[in-house]
């Protein structure tokens, strides 16, 4: 559906919730349902698999699980998330895999993320320094390499740390682990973005800026994306510059 209701939906993707037998929503809230329902009279929410205590897998399993008992039985199936369904989201991913194997024709259609929107609101162009992604409990995990040179977009943030998969948000000692880890390359009084899309059109992105020492006492969910603008210019690489230069000339000269 995109992250915007109304605004981002595409008329191929209207086009297959209006042709299914049923559908299948993961939505960011009650309103973005009630309208979804105006489309297709069988619309029924994945949200009431969640449940405190359980894990997360558990229910992206039985998300799976749900939508292809329906396609065995001959229906049509139409699974609609919002943002992209390929972006943070395992289910869709896994269902078409599921569907494929057992030859049934199954495809997905983009969506407008929260990375589109992000990008737009914020004024950023990925390419002019370039931009790494990570998903933030992924970075305390593993050893992975941050350029400060370059825009780092951290998300899930809110979720940062937390190894059950049980827990819809963690709280200011895990953001604080976050933090020590950025801090190998940021100093900590470099500004920082919270930032969250708009889900109806009559909002306006959250937007807020703080140093990122302040991350972890600052007022997250699991909606919010932080992003690090970056900190220092571009190193040039001489060696390499010269070596093209010298290819430009050898070019010139043929």
């Amino acid at each position: 559906l995109g992250m915007t209701l109304g605004s981002h939906l595409t008329p191929l993707a209207r086009s297959h919730i209006q042709q299914a037998d049923v559908v299948f929503a993961a939505l960011s809230d009650g309103i973005v349902e009630l309208w979804l329902q105006r489309m297709h009279p069988d619309v029924r929410s994945l949200h009431p698999y969640y449940a405190e205590g359980k894990s997360r897998a558990i229910t992206y399993r039985q998300w799976v699980e749900v939508m292809m008992t329906e396609l065995r039985a001959g229906k049509r199936v139409c699974g609609v998330f919002y943002g992209h369904p390929g972006v943070f989201a395992w289910s869709p991913h896994e269902v078409i895999k599921a569907a494929q194997a057992e030859g049934f024709p199954a495809v997905m259609e983009p969506g407008i993320s929260a990375e589109d929107c992000l990008y737009a609101d914020l004024g950023i162009d990925p390419g002019r320094y370039g931009c790494q992604h990570f998903e933030a409990s992924q970075l305390l995990f593993y050893e992975r390499r941050v350029d400060p040179s370059g825009y780092l977009v951290l998300w899930q943030v809110g979720l940062v740390g937390d190894f059950t998969l049980k827990r819809f948000s963690t709280g200011p000692a895990y953001r604080q682990v976050l933090v020590d880890v950025l801090h190998q390359y940021y100093p900590l009084n470099h500004q920082i973005i919270i930032y969250a899309a708009p889900t109806l059109p009559i909002d306006r992105p959250d937007i807020r800026r703080l140093a990122l020492r302040d991350l972890p006492h600052a007022n997250m969910t699991a909606r919010e994306t932080v992003v690090l603008p970056p900190a220092f210019p571009l190193k040039e690489n001489a060696a390499i510059r010269a070596r093209l230069a010298a290819l430009d000339t050898e070019h010139l000269m043929m």
